[in-house]
């Protein structure tokens, strides 16, 4: 019989276990929600939303939690009507997706954006929209792909604040 020693996995190998895990908001955590967000509301890229309005809609988001409960991102999805000549049905739309700072580049965003794409799929959702005031490379490199309000859900274009300048995103699903 060969025996032979174990050797440890090179760490370039290893995968880490995950910092965080993502799942539905709760109403208690609308004031983290808020709060996560608020940088972002003080740079322009999102709008201020009151802590009420978190609450209200907790189900909407999903969040990324990390080990010590505290929250490291989060992303809201909610089902519009599809805009007329868009083959009907229903549309969602991407909102409040943000990361806390700390978090940003480790993967945090990339595991939201892949929750929400799951979660549209299992809503029956044709298509998703955003809007974003930077680069949106993130969705970019899931693909999503530079669009016009006119062919967005009309409640939701009709909100978009054109003072923001913000670019549309769609992806087909």
């Amino acid at each position: 019989m060969i025996t032979a020693t174990p050797r440890p996995v090179p760490q370039s190998h290893a995968r880490p276990a995950p910092a965080h895990s993502v799942r539905t908001a709760r109403r208690e955590d609308a004031a983290a929600l808020a709060a996560l967000s608020r940088p972002f509301v003080r740079s322009g890229a999102l709008r201020e939303r009151p802590v009420s309005l978190y609450a209200a809609h907790a189900a909407d988001f999903l969040v990324a939690e990390a080990a010590d409960g505290a929250l490291a991102g989060c992303v809201g999805l909610r089902a519009h009507r599809a805009a007329p000549g868009a083959g009907g049905g229903s549309a969602g739309v991407v909102y409040n997706f943000c990361v806390a700072g700390q978090q940003q580049g480790s993967g945090v965003g990339a595991g939201l954006l892949r929750a929400v794409l799951a979660a549209a799929h299992t809503q029956g959702l044709g298509a998703l929209f955003t809007a974003t005031t930077g680069g949106g490379g993130l969705f970019l490199r899931y693909g999503f792909a530079p669009t016009t309000a006119r062919l967005a859900p009309p409640s939701w274009a009709a909100s978009l604040d054109p003072d923001r300048n913000a670019r549309i995103l769609t992806k087909s699903l």
